[in-house]
C-alpha cells in the first residue's frame, strides 16, 4: 500500500496513527506530498488532489480519512478502533466527526489568511473562529474518561495538535482540562510522538 500524505495535515496524521497502532505500517509505504503544488503522484489517484490519499491492497485509491482509517482498522487483526455497533459505536463516531468537524474550521481559517490583504473577510473569519470554539465546547463535554483509547480519541488528538502547531484557538488547554488530559495521556503514546506535526 501506498500513503500519500503532508506532514502538517491532521487528517493525514489521524491516517499514520492509525496504521502505527493496528500493526499495518510495514505494509505501507508513506510518501510526502505537497498537495497545493498539484503533486503529480497525487494527481495521478486522486483528482480532489487532496492528502491524505491511500492506495490500498487492491491497487483501489481511496481518497478520504475516515474511509481510510476504517478501511486499515478493518483488515488488520485484533481488537477494532472503532466498534462495530451499539451505543459505543455512535459515541466513537461521534467523537471522530467532532475531532474531523474541529480540524476543517481550522483549516478554513488557515486558508482564509492566507489569501492576498484587501481579499479577505472578516466575517467569514470570525465565523469559522467561533465555530472553531463551539466545536472545542462539545468535545470538552463528549471527551472520554480514563484511559479510553480509539477511533474517536485518535480523531481529537490529532486535531488538538495540529490547532496548537497552527497557534489556532489558543487557550483550548487552559480552559479545557479533559480535552488537556487527553492530549496528554495521547501524546505519550509512540503513535502520536512518531507523527508529531514538525516544530510543534
Amino acid at each position: 500500500m501506498k500513503l500519500y500524505y503532508s506532514p502538517t495535515s491532521p487528517f493525514a496524521r489521524k491516517v499514520r496513527i492509525v496504521a502505527r497502532e493496528r500493526g499495518l505500517i510495514d505494509r505501507i509505504e508513506e510518501i510526502v506530498v505537497d498537495p497545493w503544488a498539484d503533486a503529480p503522484a497525487l494527481l495521478a489517484t486522486n483528482p480532489a488532489v487532496q492528502v491524505p490519499t491511500l492506495i490500498a491492497e487492491d491497487g483501489l485509491p481511496l481518497t478520504d480519512s475516515p474511509l481510510i482509517c476504517d478501511y486499515l482498522d478493518r483488515i488488520a487483526e485484533g481488537l477494532r478502533l472503532t466498534p462495530p455497533d451499539g451505543p459505543e459505536w455512535l459515541r466513537v463516531r461521534r467523537f471522530e466527526t467532532l475531532g474531523d468537524a474541529a480540524a476543517e474550521q481550522g483549516v478554513k481559517l488557515v486558508v482564509e489568511s492566507r489569501r492576498p490583504e484587501g481579499t479577505r473577510s472578516e466575517a467569514w473569519t470570525a465565523r469559522c473562529a467561533r465555530s472553531l470554539e463551539r466545536i472545542l465546547d462539545a468535545m470538552e463535554t463528549t471527551a472520554p474518561e480514563a484511559d479510553a483509547f480509539d477511533m474517536g480519541a485518535i480523531a481529537v488528538g490529532s486535531t488538538l495538535a495540529w490547532l496548537e502547531f497552527r497557534r489556532l484557538a489558543p487557550d483550548w488547554r487552559a480552559t479545557r482540562p479533559r480535552l488537556a488530559a487527553l492530549d496528554a495521556r495521547l501524546s505519550a503514546r509512540p503513535s502520536f510522538a512518531a507523527t508529531r506535526p514538525p516544530e510543534a
